[in-house]
């Protein structure tokens, strides 16, 4: 994900849109946060590029490390509405992070209608997936109004994570990190760049190819006859529904809340085409999957793609299609691509990876993700959390839906790009209308 971004269009920072009851203590919360980047060393790190471009980047202590730098506070502008505040996260996410510092920052903002704030979050994908993510914001939340602040905490500086010899980096490359001969890396990475040389190549690298293809193989272009265009501007919609209706719709049909979740995302895709006399048969859609177990880093996730049927059909139906296709996407997922990509990445040039992703994300229409949130009420340095809408990263596609549960509630934030979906509104009103659908059942 680090070096994907020399693309600007694969940019993986992900972030949230906290809607807060009062304005926080400032001071407070600050003082968590300086509280937190000691906890979480990940937080005061920044990534340090390999010696001459061999080996994997490094994480290593900011030396220069100032809390100022990545916990703000401003004012929204009259009449200070939620969708003023949504704008706002849009540009600051999809503005680059500094890439000398660490790679996160958190924005208080006042002055919202009715005396309520917002918490604007902004991370890069490197530090947390949304899962981890969650359990990274127990350091700064809590779980009543004026819970006393814990004790705090003395910073230790720690080692690099990686090496500066590049004689070193290049050994651990090859012993811990690549896990494949030189010679079988070289031939995958040619194979990949012009796959005409399969006949010549050793059987090793061969069957390494063959599971790389598997996931690399469907390259066939996404469907929509609308969402075609793509480009570098965001806009950013917030959508809610509730999670007990629509659980119980789920369990009704027999089966579960992310299948309910993803079929309203498709049914909302199957309405905006309808609407603008475009209706298509089918779409293909991305689901981020969980692969974390207690040994999982920061990140444990994989992407499954599929097709879902977007032509006329009751929401119910459409619900027990999207359920079969979702448990034979599950099962025939495998992990040997996902391992053979992992173990063979960093021999690849970066280029070529980035040929590789955009070649992925051509194929794909929209994204969904499904996070898990609190079922209590959360506060943030004294003020409570009212709805939050996640920003998840777009990734060349048309528009990425993020669900956190929370508190009762289904909040979805609606990530766009308008070059694709050039009516935003449209698709928050269909969205609005396929949960209502749901539940009515």
């Amino acid at each position: 994900m680090w070096r994907l971004e020399k693309d600007a269009y694969m940019s993986s920072t992900f972030g949230t849109v906290t809607i807060l009851d009062r304005a926080p203590d400032f001071d407070a919360f600050r003082r968590r946060m300086e509280r937190a980047s000691i906890a979480i060393p990940r937080l005061r790190q920044r990534v340090i590029n390999p010696p001459a471009g061999v080996g994997n980047p490094t994480w290593s202590d900011d030396p220069d490390f100032s809390i100022d730098r990545h916990v703000r506070r401003i004012a929204c502008p009259k009449p200070g509405t939620v969708q003023q505040v949504l704008d706002m996260a849009a540009l600051m996410v999809s503005d680059p992070l500094d890439r000398t510092r660490p790679l996160w920052q958190f924005t208080v903002v006042e002055g919202l209608r009715g005396g309520k704030a917002a918490l604007i979050s902004k991370m890069h994908h490197t530090i947390a997936d949304g899962e981890r993510g969650i359990e990274l914001s127990l350091q700064y939340f809590d779980f009543e109004r004026d819970a006393p602040e814990p004790p705090p905490l003395t910073y230790q500086p720690r080692e690099s994570s990686g090496t500066s010899d590049p004689l070193a980096a290049t050994r651990d490359l090859v012993e811990t990190g690549l896990r494949l001969p030189l010679g079988v890396a070289g031939q995958v990475r040619d194979l990949l760049a012009d796959p005409s040389k399969l006949p010549d190549a050793s059987g090793a690298a061969m069957r390494t190819f063959t599971s790389i293809a598997r996931q690399l193989g469907d390259t066939q272009p996404a469907r929509s006859p609308l969402w075609t265009e793509r480009s570098l501007r965001r806009e950013l919609r917030g959508v809610r529904a509730s999670f007990h209706d629509t659980k119980a719709a789920a369990k009704k049909l027999g089966g579960t809340l992310n299948t309910a979740f993803v079929t309203c995302a498709t049914d909302a895709a199957a309405t905006y085409h309808q609407r603008l006399g475009a209706p298509v048969e089918s779409l293909r859609t991305s689901i981020a999957v969980s692969t974390r177990t207690e040994e999982s880093g920061n990140n444990a996730f994989s992407i499954v793609r599929m097709i879902v049927p977007t032509g006329e059909m009751p929401i119910d139906e459409r619900f027990l299609a999207i359920d079969e296709t979702i448990k034979a996407a599950r099962t025939g997922q495998g992990s040997g691509g996902l391992e053979a990509i992992s173990t063979l990445i960093t021999a690849l040039p970066t280029s070529l990876i980035i040929r590789l992703a955009r070649q992925q994300a051509q194929t794909v229409d929209f994204a969904t993700s499904n996070v898990k949130g609190a079922p209590v009420p959360v506060y943030a340095a004294g003020a409570q959390l009212l709805e939050i809408y996640p920003i998840g990263p777009l990734l060349g596609v048309a528009f990425n839906l993020t669900l956190m549960s929370y508190l009762g509630s289904l909040d979805m934030g609606v990530h766009i790009d308008p070059a694709a979906v050039a009516e935003p509104e449209l698709l928050a009103e269909c969205l609005d209308g396929a949960f209502e659908r749901f539940a009515a059942i």
